[in-house]
C-alpha cells in the first residue's frame, strides 16, 4: 500500500510540474491547450507526444501528453508519455551519424570528398555513370544517385556489395542506382542507403560496430544512454522505451476506429535478446526478421542498425543535442563538434533549382540540404510556420506512425524539438493528412505552428 500511494504521489507531483511549466504564462498556456487538443485516439489525433522548446540556449517550454504504451485491451497497461520515454526516432537519428563523420574529418581520419571506394574496399560506381566518383560529401547530402529501393537493411552476414553488383541478392534489377540524367553530386533524391554505407564507412575507418562506436564517442558525450538495439538496453532503461503506433491491422487495412497496432517497439514478450537486431524496411514490411549479430564482421554491412533512422532516444537526450547545436559543438563545457563543422553541417550543399529540375522535392518539403541537416526556409512550402517567416534547420523524423523533429533558428540559440507516437489515419491516402498551408504533413503543421507563435515569435 505504501509503495503504491508513493507511486500515485510521484505521478500527480510529475503532472503538477509538466502543468505548471506549460503554464507559467499566458502564451506557454495557450501551447500547452493546442498540444493537448492533438491527443486522442482517432483522426488527427495521435496517441502521445512530447515537445521541448529553447529560447537563447536555454529551455523555456516543455510538456509530456498522452501515452507512450497503448493497451487497448487492457488499458491499465498503458504507461505515459514522459520526458524519459524513448522512441525510435527515425530520420532524426541521421544527424548522430554526421556528427561522427564530423569527428573522423577533425581526427584527419576521413575525408568528405573523398572517393567512398577507398574506405569501403571495393569499387562503387553508379553504372550510368561509371567515371563519376562518389563522396561521402554526397553520401551524406543524398546526392550520391544511390537509390533506396524497396529494401536498404539487410542481414547481419551479407555484405553491403549485394546491393550493388548485378549478381547480388539485394540488387533488385539495379533499383539502387539513379538513371541517367540524375548525376552523382548534382541531383538530390533522399535516400536511407546512403546512411547505411556511411555507417559501413565508419566501421572500415574505426574497426568497430557501429552502434558500439556511437556510444562511446557521441552519445556518452552529450550524457545519453541512447541505443540502435533494443535487447542491448540495461533493464532499467529498456523499461523507459515507448511504441509507434499505427490504426491498421496486421493485413495492412486501415481503421480508424479500430485498436492501435504496435508498428515498432511493442514487446509483449519482454525485452529481445541482447545483440539482435530486426531489420527495419519501411517500403517492404514484411520483410523485417530478427538476426543474431554473433559474428557479425565490422565494415561489412552497417544497414543493419539502421543508421538512417534506428536510434532509440527520448526527448531529454534530445535535448541535449539541441543544446549542443545551439552552442557551436559544445554541451556542457565538453567539446563535442567544432564550431566549423556544425557550420558545415547546416550551410546548403544542394539547394532545389526549380529551372534545372535538379532534384526530388517531396511535394515541396524539402528544397535544400546539408550534412544530415536541411533547411526549412520560413517563405516556402517547407515552413512550418503559418504566418510569421521563421527559418528552421535540422531534421524531421517519418516512419512507421511516428513524426519527429529536432530544429534551429540558424543564426539563434532558439529552436525545438518534438516527438509523436502514432497515427489512426494514412498519410498520403487519407486527404486529412495533408498541410493547410505547407506541403507538410497535418501534424507538423499544428505542432510546429502552435510552437512557433507562442515561444518563437519575438
Amino acid at each position: 500500500m505504501l509503495r503504491k500511494l508513493s507511486f500515485l504521489l510521484a505521478a500527480a507531483l510529475l503532472l503538477m510540474v509538466n502543468v505548471c511549466f506549460a503554464t507559467g504564462n499566458g502564451e506557454k498556456q495557450k501551447l500547452h491547450e493546442e498540444l493537448t487538443q492533438m491527443i486522442g485516439d482517432t483522426g488527427t489525433k495521435v496517441p502521445g507526444m512530447g515537445v521541448i522548446v529553447y529560447k537563447d540556449g536555454k529551455e523555456v517550454f516543455s510538456d509530456f501528453l498522452g501515452s507512450a504504451i497503448v493497451d487497448s485491451k487492457n488499458p491499465q497497461n498503458n504507461r505515459p508519455f514522459t520526458r524519459q520515454s524513448r522512441f525510435r526516432v527515425a530520420s532524426v537519428s541521421k544527424m548522430f551519424t554526421v556528427f561522427t563523420l564530423m569527428q573522423l574529418q577533425e581526427q584527419g581520419k576521413l575525408d568528405l570528398d573523398a572517393d567512398v571506394s577507398q574506405y569501403l574496399g571495393f569499387r562503387l560506381r553508379n553504372p550510368n555513370y561509371p567515371e563519376k566518383p562518389i563522396t561521402v560529401r554526397m553520401l551524406a547530402s543524398h546526392t550520391s544517385s544511390l537509390r533506396d529501393g524497396k529494401v536498404y537493411s539487410i542481414p547481419p552476414q551479407v555484405s553491403i556489395q549485394e546491393f550493388f553488383k548485378p549478381e547480388g541478392k539485394f540488387y533488385e534489377n539495379g533499383d539502387h542506382f539513379a538513371p541517367k540524367g540524375e548525376e552523382p553530386g548534382k541531383y538530390f533524391a533522399y535516400c536511407n542507403l546512403n546512411y547505411g554505407v556511411l555507417g559501413t564507412i565508419i566501421e572500415k575507418i574505426t574497426g568497430e560496430r557501429f552502434d558500439k562506436y556511437q556510444k562511446k564517442h557521441i552519445l556518452r558525450q552529450l550524457d545519453i544512454k541512447a541505443d540502435y538495439l533494443p535487447g542491448n538496453f540495461r533493464k532499467k532503461e529498456f523499461a523507459k522505451l515507448g511504441a509507434v503506433y499505427q490504426k491498421k491491422d496486421a493485413s495492412g487495412k486501415w481503421d480508424e476506429n479500430g485498436p492501435w497496432r504496435a508498428t515498432q517497439d511493442g514487446y509483449p514478450e519482454g525485452q529481445p535478446k541482447k545483440d539482435t537486431i530486426a531489420l527495419q524496411n519501411p517500403y517492404q514490411e514484411d520483410y523485417q526478421d530478427t538476426y543474431s549479430l554473433k559474428g557479425y564482421v565490422p565494415g561489412t554491412n552497417a544497414t543493419v542498425f539502421s543508421p538512417a533512422g534506428g536510434l532509440r532516444i527520448s526527448c531529454e537526450e534530445l535535448s541535449h543535442v539541441l543544446s549542443m547545436l545551439a552552442e557551436n559543438g559544445t554541451y556542457r563545457g565538453k567539446r563535442v563538434l567544432s564550431p566549423k563543422s556544425v557550420q558545415a553541417m547546416m550551410s546548403r550543399v544542394w539547394v532545389y533549382d526549380k529551372a534545372a529540375k535538379n532534384g526530388k522535392t517531396y511535394g515541396g518539403t524539402i528544397l535544400s540540404y546539408g550534412l544530415g541537416l536541411y533547411q526549412m526556409d520560413g517563405n516556402s512550402t517547407a515552413r512550418f510556420c503559418k504566418d510569421r517567416e521563421i527559418d528552421l534547420v535540422g531534421h524531421t523524423g517519418e516512419a512507421f506512425g511516428l513524426l519527429s523533429m529536432l530544429c534551429l533558428r540558424p543564426n539563434t540559440k532558439d529552436g525545438f524539438l518534438y516527438i509523436m507516437n502514432g497515427e489512426a489515419v494514412e498519410e498520403d491516402e487519407d486527404e486529412r493528412s495533408s498541410g493547410i498551408f505547407s506541403n507538410n504533413y497535418i501534424w507538423e503543421e499544428r505542432l510546429g505552428d502552435a510552437i512557433c507563435r507562442h515561444t518563437l515569435n519575438k
